[in-house]
């Protein structure tokens, strides 16, 4: 039988070219498979072959669990480390104890399931090794043919017998893919299955683009122009942007081509997806311009904090700007990492007046000055409570209509009503009724605030009990200081 064995893993190690220690693995595997047909499919059964002389041992093993692992599931794989130490076993939690038991020939029934783990191996062994030549061109575009295509997607055949698989949900939708076509894709990833490696192709890909654009743009390759985003609705619309890196260049014609020749190439490779090729500027507000073409912007309004436009264009060109489905200004969103609001000019200008005047109201009501004053600010674009109060103090005496002393009181005015509004948000803090009644300590105060307790009112609602949880008073303290909350109720009631 040991002979055998040897003969086998040198017959097929010959014939199919993969090493013997690979053939070695199956046949081991081959005569555990047996080895529980024989003894019972639920234990867990470990072979050595020699890898010299052929001989080989079998071995039956449990792996080690904790007494109260509740993970513990079968006597048949698992033993407790309780009971491994009473038969003189010695291993941690985790490991695997194991005892010889007697093996099985290698004959008829162990040599077919040898053979059959032998091919799945050697199959596997086949496909890593066609898909080992692909790991280091993930991110690149391949181009094959269309070996298979149904309900699950496409396979596509890259030669020397190396196949990709295109997911259902990776085609352009509306897209079919004939048989023996060319067909191009972006390799996305070396995906791991039960099967082995897979190389997964992706035609709905962002970076799909942006590869075709490269292949088609030569100026792209040698650093004249650079794409600086791009974002797509697969099989219907896309936007990227480029900028050149060089005065006399034209990025936006550049990559259009002579008559549109080589954005039709790129177009008809993506089912005729329209791109639109847009120029990035430095400046967010003329890059968001140039994203939204061909709507034209009239009015932006920019929310730097919020990372936020309102966009305003004529009210009969407001579809336009939003495009089907909001198509438009979601791509030149997605592309410029702004969230785009688009309205008409006339609901942009209603919008900023009321916000302006919210802000006028702010001022007015916070810093306690008249509206003239109050006007002055929302000009000179303060718009917060925390510019007034920490802009710089240079920046603000730039205003002609301010002298140091105005300048100082309205920082102060603006820093004592930031102090008033953070106060009244920490609830850990206690109101001043709480701390001026006469059996509070500060100390108490402080410790029913934590507790949600922050007003006299809040603790003449509580009961003795609660009181008691949360101060550590005792029962009469406790009924004592309530009742002394409670005494406006009273006297209220006597009114």
């Amino acid at each position: 039988m040991s002979k055998e064995i040897l003969y086998v893993v040198d017959a097929v190690s010959n014939e199919k070219n993969v090493g013997k220690d690979l053939i070695f693995e199956a046949v081991e595997t081959a005569l555990a498979m047996a080895t529980r047909k024989r003894f019972g499919m639920h234990m867990d059964v470990r072979v050595t072959v020699d890898r010299n002389t052929g001989d080989y041992k079998t071995f039956r093993r449990w792996q080690v669990v904790d007494d109260e692992d509740p993970e513990f599931e079968s006597p048949e794989r698992q033993i407790l480390i309780s009971y491994a130490q009473n038969r003189g076993l010695q291993a941690q939690v985790g490991e695997y104890v194991e005892e010889p038991i007697e093996s099985v020939e290698f004959g008829r029934i162990a040599a077919q399931t040898a053979k059959q783990v032998i091919v799945a191996k050697v199959r596997e062994a086949e496909r890593e090794k066609l898909v080992s030549g692909y790991r280091n061109r993930v991110g690149q575009l391949l181009m094959g043919t269309v070996k298979r295509a149904d309900h699950k997607g496409v396979v596509m055949d890259l030669g020397d017998n190396a196949e990709a698989f295109i997911p259902k949900e990776e085609m352009i939708p509306r897209e079919r893919a004939q048989v023996s076509a060319r067909i191009r894709g972006y390799l996305k990833e070396i995906r791991e299955d039960q099967r082995g490696p897979q190389i997964i192709v992706s035609r709905t890909d962002v970076n799909f683009l942006v590869e075709l654009m490269r292949l088609e743009v030569p100026e792209i390759n040698q650093e004249m122009i650079e794409i600086m985003g791009a974002a797509r609705d697969p099989g219907q619309r896309a936007k990227i942007a480029v900028r050149t890196n060089l005065p006399n260049v034209d990025p936006v014609g550049a990559c259009v081509g002579m008559r549109g020749s080589r954005i039709q190439t790129v177009t008809r490779e993506l089912n005729e997806e329209r791109v639109d090729i847009v120029l990035w500027d430095e400046d967010i507000a003329t890059y968001v311009m140039n994203a939204m073409a061909p709507a034209e912007v009239l009015s932006i309004v920019v929310d730097e904090e919020n990372k936020a436009m309102d966009i305003g264009v004529d009210a009969d060109r407001l579809s336009q700007a939003i495009g089907k489905g909001g198509q438009n200004v979601r791509l030149a969103s997605e592309l410029t990492g702004w969230t785009l609001n688009v309205m008409s000019v006339e609901e942009a200008e209603a919008k900023n007046a009321a916000e302006q005047r919210a802000i006028l109201e702010l001022f007015i009501s916070k810093l306690d000055v008249d509206e003239e004053v109050a006007t002055i600010l929302v000009d000179e674009g303060f718009s917060t409570l925390e510019e007034v109060a920490y802009v710089a103090l240079d920046e603000f005496l730039a205003i002609e209509a301010f002298d140091q002393e105005i300048v100082e009181e309205l920082r102060d005015r603006a820093r004592n009503a930031l102090l008033t509004q953070a106060i009244a948000q920490d609830s850990t803090l206690p109101a001043g009724n709480l701390l001026d009644m006469n059996q509070m300590t500060e100390e108490l105060a402080y410790e029913l605030a934590k507790h949600g307790v922050r007003t006299m009112e809040d603790l003449a609602e509580q009961s003795v009990d609660e009181l008691m949880e949360i101060s550590g008073l005792d029962e009469n303290a406790a009924a004592d200081l309530i009742m002394a909350a409670r005494a406006p109720w009273f006297a209220d009631a006597q009114q």
